[in-house]
């Protein structure tokens, strides 16, 4: 099966930003060598936990060091930019590297204040509009406007031979409808939110219909938090930044091993990070052999052949050899197992 990486830029506590974004397009690199088939980099504005605030500028210096892997976003939160706008950044992403480009969509809240600021209108409420946004940039990439439409005679894709895969994200289950009846890509956060998970592939799967804007068939990347080691315990240990970060406070670096391990309550520290039963953690951790066992299950199950994972593992040495050891897991998993 197909394996993937969310990369969020973690920074650490001794980090400046500059080697945050560095060890990410270091990870784009890596994750090319390794067999990866994407990278999508987060948005997350004016997080001191991230350094990725803006994916097309991490896909633009991504696009430079790698030669295969597709790059796109994970994703661009579109309350937050016109259709037209991300539309073209996009295709001259895709112009800059032809066929190798996904436009990742979400939407989400960075908080009132940075909300407010990100808005170019002030005067009046924000209105919810993410189905006719993700309908604009539809239309921009395929000439997909109706002919009374006022956008109509607008041309973003001259001299451009292919767009930009698309793909909706979330972890509600609310885009699940929307990608199936565009006929595109859906992404599901199975780590923020798996005890919806079942019902939002399903509701994807029903509502699909085919269509010029995507592949003919339903896609679904399923979004995970795993990390791996040569040991359980290590594997484990390794979890404890994003436990810390979580339920101590998200508004800072991410802590190293060692400091979320005197941060954490031994109760905390013992939190199961193993699919039992059918249930996702928000973290998950082990060993090849054990991420075998916990993951073939989920992937007969669920009948999805892609997985992108991420973590908040910031020493590279470790994030390296997780990341391996991960990617040897999938590839031994089949998709239809």
């Amino acid at each position: 099966m197909r394996y993937s990486l969310l990369e969020l830029a973690p920074i650490a506590p001794q980090d400046d930003r500059t080697m945050a974004l560095e060890r990410a397009l270091a990870a784009a690199v890596d994750a090319e060598r390794t067999g990866y088939h994407r990278v999508w980099f987060g948005e997350h504005p004016s997080a001191l936990s991230y350094a990725s605030h803006d994916p097309a500028i991490m896909i633009s210096a991504a696009i430079a060091r790698t030669s295969r892997i597709r790059l796109g976003s994970g994703a661009v939160l579109l309350n937050h930019y016109s259709p037209f706008s991300v539309a073209e950044r996009f295709l001259m992403l895709g112009a800059m590297a032809p066929g190798r480009i996904d436009l990742g969509l979400g939407r989400s809240t960075s908080g009132p204040v940075v909300d407010l600021a990100l808005r170019q209108d002030r005067r009046s409420a924000p209105s919810n509009d993410f189905d006719e946004q993700v309908r604009e940039i539809v239309g921009y990439f395929h000439h997909a406007f109706d002919p009374a439409h006022p956008f109509a005679s607008i041309d973003l894709t001259r001299g451009i031979t292919n767009v930009p895969g698309m793909w909706l994200m979330g972890s509600s289950g609310g885009s699940a409808g929307l990608a199936g009846q565009f006929g595109i890509g859906y992404t599901f956060g199975a780590h923020i939110n798996p005890a919806i998970m079942r019902p939002a592939l399903q509701r994807y799967r029903e509502s699909f219909r085919p269509t010029p804007f995507g592949t003919g068939e339903p896609q679904i990347v399923l979004g995970l938090n795993i990390v791996a080691a040569d040991d359980e315990e290590t594997a484990h240990e390794l979890t404890w930044p994003a436990r810390a970060l979580r339920s101590l406070g998200k508004d800072r670096p991410i802590p190293t091993v060692a400091q979320a391990r005197t941060e954490l309550s031994a109760s905390a520290k013992r939190q199961s990070s193993t699919i039992e039963n059918g249930v996702i953690p928000a973290q998950i951790s082990g060993t090849p052999k054990s991420l075998t066992q916990q993951l073939e299950p989920l992937v007969r199950e669920t009948g999805v052949a892609e997985i992108v994972l991420h973590d908040m593992v910031t020493d590279p040495e470790l994030r390296q050899r997780s990341r391996e050891l991960i990617a040897e897991t999938l590839a031994g998993i089949s998709a239809n197992s």
